[in-house]
This record gives C-alpha cells, structure tokens and sequence, in this order.
C-alpha cells in the first residue's frame, strides 16, 4: 500500500521534469533567436524580389556601388539571386577583407567563373594545397637559370619580350597574387640585362614604325605584349608555326570573359560558345605540341617545358590538360592589364600638355646625368613617371570589384561608427574602381592629377591604408606592384625619348563590357619620330 501511494505522489515528476526541460530550451532557442535578430546587419539594396538585384548589377556594378553608396553608406548587401553580396567601400572598412586569412575569406569559390577558360583541375578548380602546388611549378619556371634563358631568346628575337617583363618572384607564395593580373619587370631580370640591351630591345620593335605616322596606340601596346608572352611563354612551336592561329583563340578566350560570365558562366550566349571552341582547340594544339616533345625526346627552354617536367609532392605527373591550363592562365596574368595601363598612362599624357612637358623634362634630365643609359635603378628615378602611371591606374584599375566567399561571422565598422556584423555564407566584395574616388580621401577624385602623390600631398596615405587599392592590398595584394610600374617606366621613357605624339581621336571612353575594365575603341595618335634633345 505505501509503494503505491508513493507512486501516485511520483507518477507525474517525469512529466513535470520533461516539461520544465522543454520550457527552458525554448526559452533559449526564443533567445538565441531575439539576439540573432537584434545584431545589426548591413542594409539591403532595395530591388524587385528574385532578380531585381541581378538586374541593377548587370546594369553596371560601378553604376550600382554608386547609388547605394550613397543612400546606404560604405556597408551595404545585394540580394542577388540566391546569393548575398557585401560591399565594403572604404579604408575604414576593408581592413578585414585584405587581412582575413584563406580559411575565413576565401577565393575559390567567387573565382569559378573563371574554369571554363583555365580549364578544370587548375587554379581555382583545385582546393588550396594543389593550387599552392600549382603556384610552385610558375615559382620554378621563373628562376633565375630559367629567365637567363628567357632572356637568350628574347635577344635573338631582338623584341621587347615580356619574358624580360615577368613576374620573376623567387622564393613567394604566388596564391597572393591573385587579385592582380600584372606581369612586371624583375629586379633581377634588369640585372640580367645591361642597358644596351634594353634600348636595342625596344628600338626593334618599334622599328616597323616609319618616320612618321598614324597608330592605334591600343592596338600597339595590345599586340606588343601578347605577342611577346606568347613568344616566351607558349614555346617555338606556337611562335614558329601557329602563333597567328593562338593569337586569335586568345583573343576568344578573353571576349568570353564577360560581366554575366560572374553569375552565369556557362549561358550559352555566342561570346560563351566562341570561347568554348577555342579552349577546346588550344587544348587540341598543346596536346599535339606536348606529345611531340615526349616522343621525340627533346626538351626546350621555355614555360611549356617547365609545367611538362613539374611534378607534385605525391611525385605525379602533370597533365597535359593541367599543362594547358596553366599556360593560359600564365597568359591571362598579365598580358590585359599591362596594355590597358601603358594605354590609358599615354592618353592622359598626350591629353595634358603639363604632365607630358614634366615627363619630357625628367627624361632630359636623367639624359643628362647618365646618358642615353636605361637600366633598373634610372627607371627608380623616374617619379613624374611613376606618379603618372599611378593617377591613371586610380581612375582605370583594370579590376573594377574583388570577392571573397566568408566562412564565419565577422563585424565591421564605419569612419561613422556604425557596425554591422557581416553573417557567414555572405559573398563580399570592395570595388577599386569606385574606392579609389573617394571625395574625402582624393580632392577631385575624377580628375587626373598626379601631383596628388607628390611629397607634401600624399593623398593615398591621408586616410591609412587601403585608400589606393589598384594592386589590391593585404594578404592578396600584387607582390609585383613595384615591378610593375618599372615595366610601364621601361616602354614611355623609350616613347618619349625617341618619338613626337599627338593624340588625334577623341580621348578613350571606359570599356564596361569587358571582365577586365579597358579602353573602348581606338586610340589614334600621330607620331613623328625624333632624338630628344639634352640641352
């Protein structure tokens, strides 16, 4: 009798306990839940549901950064498809974004559109550690036994190779270099080269150029540098026998890299369809050069060979489809932007007759004090070059947005104070395009003029850093951005020292159907071949 009066006292204790366990759990979740919805997330960009966003983003990306700026301040988020894009605009804000390591902001995944031309197993397609790997066998193919001969090959051609051009870095971790597609000049390449050498390069390729005339300054520029990476890069197969027929598969390659390529990279709209058939057909090329080379037993001085003998630490082989993507992508690193700033530096010297009279004059004056020499530590000298180069590549940085894919929580906050907290999952993304004209950190941020990186001015360091983010910056940042400049120094200081120019068409417009942000249409100069004058 008493075991059951204890149980009728009992028999609802599991219940009760259930129940307040129950009660307390959703207490927590309700308040997980509330504090979820107290942080402070960025504001959206008010769009129609779906593809509204997609919309105002094919319009044109700078178009839109502009607007929402604006309205929403220096965080903001697109709603785009199913995706959510982050915008930071401004130092003040973009110090996680250039600091963050891989494992928080990474590139793999916001850089896919990018597989359909580099091809699959390469570069992106490939998870970290085989994409460091990958970066190893360039890391090899630009040491310095490897670029003296480069450099043979380039005298014998007797053309201003962009092998002398490339970006030679010894003992680094390439995966930095991603957000910047310049190939420059190595130090120790210059080294290399004596300044002879550098001035009889230069003299030849511009020597189809009569005494006097009409040019595409684009076009030049253009074709001067594919052609020269080809010539190095690709190997004498391609320059002896097809560099006509890989000339124009590039040029497809590099038309199918298009604004909606970002979100839909595989549409099949014509620029998508021709760039498929020249991948297929280049791969076809290289197949046949790279099968050629193992059955004969010869082995050639060039970038080609270089990724034919690389090997992975697990001691495999690469592929002949690795072998062609590699060598694209060795391509692609450089060849755009290196033209696109050399012909953008040239059009606003030829549009302000001051800036052009002060580089004139920094020639004349380096003439004077070393002659007719031009090495590497002549073009250190070079600061109205320099800042030339630079003021252009803040107006025209060939890489108008840069992404990341983020793998945790992260807060920002703005030169106003407000923080927001930035969920994982987020795609972000800065625009050099639009940052680097900001009316707080430059004093006419739309005008060109160099004089604002001049000492006493310094307009890029007001603001700390990350205010002048044409080479990126941070973990990501162009390691070549010294080197650089020196190759753009390298090809003006010749112009200017040995020609007359006029710019004759209309100043060049802003190509924004392109991936990699150019010129639109010709640029037509007339030039008129001269000495310059050391007085």
């Amino acid at each position: 009798m008493a075991a059951m009066d204890l149980w009728e006292r009992n028999k609802y204790l599991p219940a009760g306990i259930l129940l307040l366990a129950t009660v307390v759990f959703l207490k927590l979740v309700w308040g997980l839940a509330a504090l979820r919805s107290r942080r402070r997330l960025p504001p959206a960009v008010k769009a129609f549901p779906l593809v509204g966003g997609l919309i105002r983003f094919m319009k044109g990306p700078i178009m839109m950064v502009r607007e929402e700026y604006a309205k929403l301040g220096s965080v903001f988020t697109l709603n785009l498809l199913n995706r959510r894009i982050t915008f930071f605009i401004g130092p003040e804000v973009s110090s996680h974004f250039f600091k963050a390591p891989e494992s928080d902001l990474s590139q793999q995944e916001v850089y896919q559109f990018n597989v359909p031309t580099f091809g699959r197993g390469v570069v992106f397609d490939v998870d970290y550690c085989v994409r460091q790997e990958q970066f190893r066998f360039f890391t090899e193919a630009l040491r310095v036994n490897k670029l003296r001969s480069y450099v043979d090959q380039m005298i014998l051609e007797a053309e201003v190779s962009e092998c002398m051009l490339l970006n030679a870095y010894l003992q680094v971790d390439h995966h930095q270099l991603v957000d910047c597609c310049f190939i420059s000049i190595p130090l120790v390449l210059l080294d290399i080269l004596n300044s002879n050498t550098i001035n009889y390069i230069l003299q030849d390729y511009f020597s189809k150029w009569g005494e006097s005339g009409t040019v595409d300054l684009k076009y030049e520029l253009e074709h001067l540098i594919i052609l020269t990476a080809s010539r190095c890069l690709l190997g004498r197969e391609v320059r002896d026998k097809l560099f006509d027929d890989v000339s124009a598969l590039f040029h497809d390659l590099d038309n199918g890299m298009r604004p909606i390529s970002v979100i839909f990279p595989y549409l099949p709209i014509p620029a998508h369809r021709r760039r498929d058939r020249a991948r297929l057909r280049i791969a076809e090329i290289f197949a046949s050069i790279i099968k050629s080379r193992k059955c004969s037993g010869s082995s050639e001085d060039d970038m080609l060979q270089c990724f034919i003998d690389s090997k992975y630490k697990n001691g495999r082989s690469t592929t002949e489809s690795e072998i062609t993507g590699l060598l694209i992508a060795a391509l692609f690193a450089g060849q755009h932007t290196s033209s696109i700033t050399s012909t953008w530096t040239g059009a606003y010297l030829l549009k302000y007759n001051e800036y052009l009279s002060a580089a004139i004059d920094e020639q004349k004056k380096l003439m004077k004090k070393h002659g007719e020499v031009l090495d590497h530590d002549i073009l250190s000298e070079m600061e109205v070059l320099y800042r030339c180069i630079k003021e252009a590549l803040r107006l025209h940085p060939p890489l108008i947005i840069l992404l990341r894919q983020s793998h945790s929580d992260f807060t920002v906050k703005t030169r106003d104070g407000a923080e927001y907290e930035i969920p994982k999952g987020h795609i972000v993304a800065t625009s050099p395009a639009f940052a680097n004209r900001l009316p707080y950190i430059y004093k006419d941020p739309d005008s060109y003029d160099p004089g604002r990186f001049a000492p006493g001015r310094e307009e890029d360091k007001a603001a700390g850093p990350f205010s002048y983010i044409s080479f990126g910056g941070g973990r990501h940042g162009c390691l070549g951005e010294p080197f650089a400049y020196l190759q753009i120094k390298a090809i003006w200081s010749h112009l200017l020292r040995n020609f007359e120019f006029e710019l004759v068409s209309p100043f060049p417009e802003i190509d924004w159907n392109a991936m990699v942000v150019g010129v639109k249409g010709q640029v037509m100069v007339r030039y008129k071949r001269r000495k310059l004058l050391v007085e």
